[in-house]
């Protein structure tokens, strides 16, 4: 009973959190681990992404519109597209943290799990202490089983930045996972807290409604 618990709110969290989502499309704070991010994209028109599409295979040379093309095409879960556009914006600015985020991201959702945190570790060099990129390596490698690297990244975020919610997230997911129930719960009830209209909020209240009927 208590395995089939832990996968059932492990995998709730896991697929309700957006794990792909996009550095620049979060609100306020901060992740994730499994991902609080910069700066917030004005809200897409219907056929904006087709206009991008026609742009970029105009002049594919203009920085701007192969990132908000490949954030477009990672919000839409087109990874492989989101993968070669994010990586032609990387060329033109190899120092980029967000558009290093983003394409670990892509890399991390088509399984490339070590260029990913290739991907995130740039990004942290070009951006020491970014908590996104940050939560993003944390949640890279505990889905690669390397816990303890992966729990040292999360609670070093916290202690130097408290409101990232990105890593109270994750810490939930583990502790979980571990079968830490009470802890799960007061993780993710930060997060609640925290950012309380995050895609990481929402799943982190599904899980605790499921992980409340059996904690008493």
């Amino acid at each position: 009973m208590k395995r089939l618990l832990t996968a059932l709110v492990v995998g709730t969290a896991l697929m309700l959190a957006p794990l792909a989502r996009a550095a620049d499309t979060a609100p306020v704070p901060k992740p994730s681990a499994t991902q609080a991010k910069s700066v917030t994209l004005p809200k897409a028109a219907p056929d904006s992404l087709a206009m991008l599409e026609r742009a970029v295979a105009k002049d594919s040379t203009k920085f701007d519109n192969l990132y908000r093309l490949g954030v477009l095409y990672l919000d839409r879960d087109r990874v492989a597209e989101a993968t070669k556009v994010l990586q032609k914006a990387h060329s033109l600015r190899p120092k980029d943290h967000k558009t290093l985020v983003n394409l670990g991201a892509a890399f991390d959702a088509g399984g490339h799990a070590t260029e990913a945190q290739g991907a995130y570790r740039e990004a942290l060099k070009a951006a020491p202490g970014d908590s996104v990129a940050t939560c993003r390596l944390a949640s890279s490698l505990y889905a690669q089983g390397k816990y303890d690297e992966s729990l040292d990244l999360l609670r070093d975020v916290i202690q130097k930045r408290p409101s990232a919610y990105c890593a109270y997230f994750t810490l939930g997911v583990a502790f979980a996972d571990a079968g830490i129930y009470r802890d799960a719960i007061r993780m993710w009830r930060k997060v609640v807290d925290l950012a309380p209209s995050s895609p990481e909020a929402i799943s982190a209240k599904e899980s605790i409604e499921v992980l409340e009927k059996f904690v008493q």
